[in-house]
């Protein structure tokens, strides 16, 4: 492996608060279109770490390194648009789903599309009329969904996933599941998911195991 080919890299990546080590040292590479899974008990580091490669939180000690350029030295905006985190417990904001789903047209000074987001809507199984529900009305795998949406409409080169089907029945995680998996193999979409769910496990090319002594890794076929 070339260093060229690497996308996103961390070099002894660290978080600490208080005395208290939050995520010991943790190195990785993540190429284009690899499909990365994070797994580890509670409290190893697995959301810190995606916060730290989201640029939400600085690193302790250690340098993440996007397209090999240090991300302290990138413009934020800019970075995460190419490598977007969706949280496990939905942040959503405005009345309804339509001003949600519109921002990624307005961060990039783009056309509202209402008919490709109701077209996304119902690949994830919700009504096109959801567009107009105020996003108070929803019930938590629905503000899923939807956050995850804003993140699919302009496809990231790196996608971050905190456990954003933990809200979902098992039709609509398996969905999900088949929906990433698709973006990976078909636009080259390079993802690290946090999940204990073995189904989605088991989708992944490599999986990282977060402990609180260290990081141990797996390969795994592609499904």
């Amino acid at each position: 492996m070339s260093s060229s080919e690497i996308l996103l890299r961390l070099q002894d990546v660290s978080f600490s608060l208080n005395n208290q080590v939050l995520l010991r040292p943790t190195s990785l590479e993540l190429l284009p279109g690899e499909f990365t899974l994070l797994t580890g008990p509670s409290g190893s580091g697995k959301s810190t770490l995606l916060k730290i490669v989201a640029s939400l939180q600085n690193p302790t000690r250690g340098t993440v390194y996007f397209e090999g350029k240090d991300i302290r030295t990138l413009k934020p905006e800019s970075y995460r648009q190419q490598v977007s985190y969706c949280f496990q417990t939905p942040v959503l904001f405005g009345q309804t789903v339509l001003d949600n789903l519109s921002l990624p047209y307005q961060i990039r000074g783009k056309k509202v599309d209402k008919s490709a987001m109701a077209d996304w809507l119902e690949r994830v199984n919700l009504s096109r009329s959801l567009l107009e529900k105020n996003v108070q009305e929803l019930s938590g795998g629905e503000k899923q969904r939807v956050s995850l949406l804003r993140n699919l409409q302009f496809l990231p080169k790196v996608l971050l996933l905190d456990e954003i089907t933990s809200a979902l029945d098992e039709e609509n995680k398996q969905n999900v599941n088949a929906i990433i998996a698709e973006q990976v193999k078909q636009q080259r979409l390079s993802v690290i998911w946090v999940t204990h769910d073995s189904n989605e496990i088991r989708h992944a090319q490599r999986v990282i195991t977060l402990t609180r002594e260290a990081a141990g890794e797996s390969s795994h076929e592609s499904a």
